[in-house]
């Protein structure tokens, strides 16, 4: 019989073990097929025309200087591409993540640019670790904690973050506004007062434009790439720095990233771990998702444990080279698969050319407009709009949508970090709602159906004199005990006949806590002073076996619990003399 893994959708006989399980690259490499390094290498050169632009675009975008995107990008393509499952994801800076950085990073450096560089790097470093024992740890399932509907939210209410802080840039000026009000309040001030740039506020709508009409008509072509070289063109030959006096890029420092350790203060160490902890919870949730749809689609593979694991070691390689907090990117991995990626040796491409840009060409993007890459990020926080699943959301469970406006609200009103706590424990709420005030109902019998049906639903349902057939849709568990027994006792209140027995249709029962034991005993108490007799019909061997270790299946003996609701009614029809005649009719 073939096994599986909770983490591996493929058989584990396909899964990787020992060295290659640890070291992905291993196995790609032993197995690389020469035929796959051409399409490597052409997708690589290809994918570097975008990963140069969003790195840069992304670090502007944080408060940091561009350069910072670039040593962003590259240490973690090298530590994912040796340690990372799936075969051509592509990690990076990213736009879930931005808001998240520039929040801690903007109050905590005071517009100190080293600080800043230093804050980000150390963000970067404790998240990695935060990946790396929850991968050890096996808690890979901590994605579960965000639904859908959590997750809309939280994604509508970063893009609007992101929008918002990219208007000022893209109309030629900066903002120091720390929350999404004081950012609103100082651009419209900002362009009231004239500070707009025209020259950057066109460049900048022009390379949004081209980008968004590319990316609609012909997907193929990078309107990233085309944008910000026709940017770089127009702004060198007409000198718009001087002569208009746009903000650009300059030139880039000469080199590759080195080995530096970031420093912080003691006192600042619980705002930056619980910053790192949602930068963990959101990276990973984006990389899991990312990682298993393209690697179903590859006909492979990937351990979720070994995903945390990957992502935590590429984070904290990006801290220690001078970078900041990344993750998947769900607009580069595509490139890459388009471009023909077969292995990781596609990201490895990518950063050797991004290598060679810093070590030979660094004055090649000095006239890049800033507007530029501000309309790169604008055109990524549009992306990551969802709207169509929220107004199905809407239409179908106007609940779930509740819940996805209020995280929305709580990322773009509260705080991008507040609003990530706030989805987690909203989607904890909605679990726990959903067992508190689960679905019950009483059985009856409908002509023509076999079984037993709630009677709510069918009217028409005839019930047995004197027996309730009572389910409970859910585990029994300590808040939703009281509110069973209630219910139970509704039930006989309700019944049309003096009640005898009542049978608990017990097979949606999955579990029963020890208060709800103890709920069920006191229960059984008040029903004998009644003259009641309860009895449970399809409970679960597991949940059988929660009972005998409570005592409450002694209690009530085997002769209260029957395999079938039909076998128990046939022995209450038998021991009470009711004949079906009496109730059939």
């Amino acid at each position: 019989m073939t096994k599986f893994s909770p983490d591996c959708p493929y058989p584990l006989t396909s899964c990787p073990q020992g060295l290659a399980k640890w070291i992905p690259l291993y196995s790609v490499l032993t197995t690389y097929k020469l035929t796959y390094l051409i399409q490597d290498i052409s997708a690589g050169i290809a994918l570097t025309a975008i990963l140069i632009p969003a790195g840069m675009g992304y670090a502007s975008a944080a408060g940091l200087p561009p350069i910072y995107g670039l040593y962003a990008t590259i240490a973690p393509l090298i530590a994912y591409a040796i340690f990372g499952p799936s075969r051509i994801l592509i990690l990076g800076p990213d736009s879930a993540l931005i808001p998240l950085i520039s929040a801690t990073i903007l109050p905590l450096s005071q517009g100190d640019p080293l600080k800043a560089i230093a804050i980000a790097g150390i963000l970067a470093i404790i998240s990695g670790f935060l990946c790396i024992v929850a991968g050890l740890a096996k808690f890979g399932f901590i994605t579960e904690l965000i639904s859908k509907p959590i997750r809309y939210g939280y994604l509508n209410g970063i893009a609007i973050t992101v929008l918002i802080a990219q208007l000022p840039k893209i109309f030629g000026f900066s903002v120091k506004g720390q929350t999404i009000w004081e950012e609103l309040w100082e651009f419209f001030l900002g362009v009231k007062n004239g500070r707009t740039n025209f020259t950057a506020l066109t460049i900048g709508i022009a390379c949004l434009a081209i980008i968004l009409v590319l990316k609609k008509f012909a997907p193929k072509v990078s309107g990233v790439l085309i944008a910000m070289v026709g940017a770089t063109v127009i702004s060198s030959i007409f000198g718009l720095s001087d002569s208009a006096g746009i903000d650009v890029i300059g030139v880039l420092p000469q080199g590759l990233p080195s080995l530096q350790i970031p420093s912080f203060n003691p006192s600042e160490f619980k705002i930056l771990f619980s910053s790192a902890l949602a930068i963990a919870l959101v990276s990973f949730t984006d990389m899991s998702l990312l990682s298993r749809t393209f690697a179903i689609r590859g006909g492979y593979r990937v351990d979720r444990n070994q995903e945390l694991i990957a992502l935590g070691i590429a984070n904290i390689a990006a801290g220690l080279f001078q970078g900041f907090s990344v993750s998947s990117s769900a607009s580069r991995t595509p490139v890459a698969e388009a471009a023909g990626a077969k292995t990781q040796i596609t990201g490895l491409v990518g950063t050797l050319c991004i290598a060679f840009v810093l070590l030979f060409t660094p004055m090649l993007l000095q006239s890049l407009p800033l507007s530029a890459l501000s309309a790169v990020v604008i055109s990524a926080g549009i992306a990551i709009f969802e709207i169509s699943g929220t107004l199905r959301l809407y239409q179908l469970r106007p609940f779930e949508f509740l819940l996805s406006i209020v995280c929305f609200a709580g990322v773009a009103f509260l705080g991008v970090i507040q609003g990530i706590f706030i989805a987690i424990g909203l989607a904890l709420f909605a679990f726990i709602w959903s067992a508190w005030r689960p679905h019950y109902a009483v059985l009856g019998r409908v002509d023509g159906i076999k079984g037993y049906h709630d009677v709510f639903r069918h009217p028409e349902a005839r019930r047995i004199p004197g027996l309730v057939i009572f389910r409970w849709d859910a585990p029994l568990f300590f808040a939703n005990a009281e509110i069973f027994c209630e219910r139970v006792m509704q039930a006989i209140a309700t019944a049309p006949t003096i009640t005898k027995w009542v049978l608990v249709a017990a097979e949606p029962v999955t579990d029963i806590d020890l208060t709800a034991a103890d709920a069920i005993a006191e229960l059984d108490r008040t029903l004998c002073q009644l003259g009641i007799e309860i009895c449970f019909a399809e409970m679960k061997g597991p949940t059988k076996d929660r009972l005998k270790r409570y005592g409450l299946f002694s209690k009530f003996g085997i002769e209260s619990f029957f395999p079938t609701i039909g076998q128990a009614v046939d022995v209450y029809l038998e021991s009470n003399q009711v004949e079906w005649h009496d109730w059939d009719e």
